[in-house]
């Protein structure tokens, strides 16, 4: 099975709607990530650091946008496909809420990221199907049209879509009524998996509540993951592709954790380990913490600010170390093994592809 007149392949078309959607959500996600410690470091003293916290809540709320243009360009769509997408995609997401009495609209949240995946591929095939057929129409059909059936279909599945991520979280918290190890260990390699998958991790832990060691045990395994693809990918990545998954978000490889499932083994074993730490030592968290893992600092912070003994010299170096140089070491040591070793993962099992 072929998609339109360019004839993409189901794979060809799956992975180009991840690989898209993936670097979309890191795209939005990283100026926050990057610059939230410091603008509330700032807030006190440089009243213009409130401003720039707007701009990175605006970047969040364009997530529907970014994931729509970015996937596009996996087509090498045009200019007025690629906003078609992007428009329809804004508007499935569930990021636009009425405003009070019903007048206008605000922007609320980053929106539903698998309805923005349905709706992006939705969107796509249906360029795909009739983008040559218009031609000189392009303007006048593609826009609305896009807007209006794949971004209707989008925002018609939204209620149903959000559902999942609640039965996902009903899994998260099933694990949190377990004794503390276990559960700490459980939930550090299901956070492993989702960081990896459509599903936010931080939507997840909203939506239960997940705080305490849940949310630290959360962070850790987001830590596993994003050590674990950045040093599996050092030797056939770029320093900056490789840095990107622990600064911005190990997301940027869920294709290739699709694609090849076993380079999460490494991954696994890791946060097995960093889970246990989040019940040894009392790892804590809140549910908006919980996902970032050590992307701008958002982890370690969250755990010093629920620290019993506080922003302490000891406590925030120890805190700082687990949260980085123990995941950093313990990727290295569990890459080595299954890489150099058992062989049951290649380092071109980590290539990602950024255009």
């Amino acid at each position: 099975m072929q998609f339109g007149a360019k004839g993409y392949s189901v794979k060809e078309f799956l992975m180009n709607i991840l690989n898209g959607s993936a670097i979309g959500i890191v795209t939005v996600l990283i100026p926050g990530a990057l610059l939230s410690l410091p603008l509330r470091l700032l807030a006190p003293y440089w009243q213009g650091a409130q401003l720039l916290m707007q701009g990175t809540l605006v970047s969040n709320a364009m997530m529907g946008m970014a994931v729509g243009v970015i996937t596009a360009t996996f087509f090498r769509f045009t200019p007025i496909q690629m906003a078609s997408v992007g428009l329809a995609t804004v508007f499935a997401g569930g990021v636009a809420k009425a405003g009070a009495g019903g007048k206008g609209l605000m922007l609320v949240g980053t929106g539903d990221i698998i309805t923005m995946w349905i709706t992006t591929a939705i969107a796509v095939a249906l360029i795909l199907w009739i983008g040559e057929k218009v031609k000189s129409y392009t303007i006048l059909v593609i826009p609305a049209l896009t807007l209006f059936v794949a971004g209707g279909i989008g925002a018609t599945i939204y209620p149903y879509v959000t559902m999942i991520t609640h039965y996902v979280g009903m899994v998260v918290e099933a694990c949190i009524t377990l004794q503390p190890l276990l559960m700490c260990i459980l939930i550090a390699v299901l956070y492993a998996f989702l960081i990896m998958s459509p599903i936010s991790p931080v939507g997840i832990a909203l939506a239960i509540s997940l705080s305490g060691i849940g949310s630290g045990a959360g962070n850790l395994g987001v830590c596993a993951a994003a050590f674990g693809f950045c040093i599996g990918g050092w030797r056939v990545n770029s320093i900056g592709t490789c840095l990107a998954h622990w600064i911005g978000s190990p997301k940027i490889s869920m294709a290739n954790f699709i694609a090849k499932p076993r380079t999460m083994l490494p991954i696994i074993c890791t946060a097995i380990i960093m889970g246990a730490c989040a019940a040894v030592f009392n790892v804590k968290g809140v549910p908006m913490s919980a996902g970032f893992g050590f992307s701008g600092f958002v982890g370690p912070v969250a755990a010093l600010d629920n620290s019993s003994t506080g922003w302490t010299a000891m406590n925030t170096v120890f805190l700082f170390c687990l949260f980085s140089v123990v995941s950093a070491v313990l990727s290295y040591a569990f890459n080595y093994i299954f890489m150099d070793v058992l062989k049951l993962v290649k380092p071109e099992d980590y290539k990602l592809e950024i255009r």
